[in-house]
C-alpha cells in the first residue's frame, strides 16, 4: 500500500545532507498537469509518487480524497462471476477478445431511470470498478431507501436531489400559483445532481444521463466527464410529431432528437481526469481484467492474416482483421440505407476530413 510521506529539503548548510532533525517524508506529491494539444484549456492536479519501484514511476492518479474508503452497500451489489469475466457469452464461445482474469468485483446496481419522486440524501460517494465514474449511495428521506447513480461532478455526502419525473410537486406548483412560470421552475428544480424530463431543462444547459425514451432509463453520457447540451426544444402544434423531441449535442459531436420525456440529470459526470490517468506497468491492466493485445504481424500465418514469413512482411496485403475483413484505409462498414431518423447531425468522422470536403 502506497503510504503517504512528506519530505523537507534542507536549508542548505554543510551538514544538512547529514542531519534532518525535524525531517518528514511523503511518498505521494500532487503534480500540476497540463492536457494534450486538444483544444482543452486549464490544467490539472494529478497524483505521482516517489520512484521506490519501477511500477510506480510513470503512475498518475486523479486526486479523489472524498471518496468513501469501506465496503459498498451490499444489498445493491452482485457478484461477478463465471464466464461473462473472460468476455465469452451463454455458450462458452469469445465474443469479445482480451479479457480475463483480474480482480474480485461485485457488480453495483445503478439506477438509470430515477423514478423515485422526493428528495433523496447523498450519504456519500464511492469508486465503481465497473464504470469510469463514481457513483453516490442515496437514502430517500421519507421511506429510507437506498439506491446507487451516477455521481455528478461536485457532489459531495449531505447534498439534498430530486427526481421530477413523476410530475411537479403540489407545493412548487403552489409556490408558483397553480400555473407553470418555466423562469421560477427552472430556477428551482434545475440543480445539480436532479433529474429530469428533458422538456423541463432550460435551453444550453449540461446533463448527463440522457434517456432516448419515456420508458427506458438513461442511455447516453454516462462515463467520466461526459455531458450532453440541449440545443432546442421543438415548438410546434401540440400534437404533432415534431413537439414530442428535444434536440440535443452529444461530445461526439452527434446532434440528435430525444423524447421530450426522456430523463436527464443535471450537470457533468463526475471524476473528468479519468482519462489522463496513467497505470504505470502492464499489471494494472491485467488487475482491471485486460489481456494483452498481440499484432497480427508477429503471429503465425495460421493465427492471422498478417502472420507469418521472414523478418516483418505481413504479405503485400492490405490491412485486415484476424477474421479477414478489411480495416484501416477508410474501409466503410455502415450502409447508407439504414439511417437512424433520430440523428439530426453525425458525428465528424476520419478527422473531419470528409466535412471539410464537403465545405469546401
Amino acid at each position: 500500500m502506497l503510504k503517504p510521506r512528506i519530505w523537507t529539503h534542507g536549508s542548505g548548510g554543510a551538514c544538512s545532507c547529514f542531519f534532518r532533525p525535524a525531517s518528514t517524508r511523503s511518498y505521494a506529491t500532487v503534480a500540476e498537469t497540463s492536457p494534450p494539444s486538444s483544444g482543452e484549456k486549464g490544467s490539472f492536479a494529478m497524483r505521482s509518487y516517489k520512484p521506490r519501484t519501477p511500477g510506480i514511476r510513470h503512475l498518475r492518479r486523479p486526486i479523489n480524497d472524498h471518496l468513501w474508503k469501506g465496503r459498498p452497500f451490499l444489498p445493491l451489489t452482485i457478484a461477478k462471476k463465471g464466464q461473462g469475466k473472460g468476455g465469452r457469452n451463454s455458450t462458452g464461445r469469445v465474443t469479445v477478445r482480451h479479457r480475463g482474469g483480474g480482480h474480485k468485483r461485485r457488480i453495483r446496481t445503478v439506477d438509470f431511470s430515477r423514478l423515485d419522486p422526493g428528495k433523496h440524501l447523498v450519504e456519500r460517494i464511492e469508486h465503481d470498478p465497473g464504470r469510469s465514474a463514481h457513483i453516490a449511495l442515496l437514502s430517500n428521506e421519507q421511506t429510507e431507501r437506498k439506491s446507487y447513480i451516477v455521481a455528478a461532478e461536485g457532489m459531495r455526502a449531505g447534498d439534498v436531489v430530486e427526481s421530477y419525473r413523476s410530475g411537479i410537486p403540489k407545493d412548487l406548483m403552489a409556490s408558483m400559483g397553480g400555473v407553470v412560470d418555466p423562469g421560477v421552475l427552472a430556477a428551482r428544480t434545475a440543480w445539480r445532481g436532479n433529474c429530469l424530463p428533458i422538456h423541463m431543462v432550460p435551453i444550453g444547459s449540461q446533463v448527463y444521463n440522457v434517456g432516448s425514451r419515456r420508458e427506458r432509463g438513461a442511455v447516453f453520457c454516462r462515463s467520466a466527464g461526459t455531458f450532453a447540451i440541449v440545443v432546442s426544444k421543438d415548438q410546434d402544434s401540440p400534437g404533432s410529431k415534431s413537439d414530442k423531441y428535444v434536440t440535443v449535442k452529444l461530445q461526439s459531436g452527434e446532434v440528435r432528437k430525444v423524447s421530450k420525456d426522456a430523463c436527464a440529470t443535471i450537470g457533468v459526470a463526475s471524476n473528468p481526469n479519468h482519462q489522463h490517468r496513467q497505470l504505470g506497468k502492464a499489471g494494472r491492466s491485467r488487475w482491471l481484467g485486460i489481456r494483452p493485445t498481440v499484432r497480427g504481424l508477429a503471429m503465425n500465418a495460421s493465427d492471422h492474416p498478417h502472420g507469418g514469413g521472414r523478418g516483418k512482411s505481413k504479405g503485400n496485403v492490405h490491412p485486415v482483421s484476424i477474421w479477414g475483413v478489411p480495416t484501416k484505409s477508410g474501409y466503410k462498414t455502415r450502409k447508407k440505407s439504414n439511417t437512424n431518423k433520430f440523428v439530426v447531425a453525425a458525428r465528424p468522422r476520419n478527422q473531419g476530413k470528409r466535412r471539410r470536403a464537403k465545405q469546401s
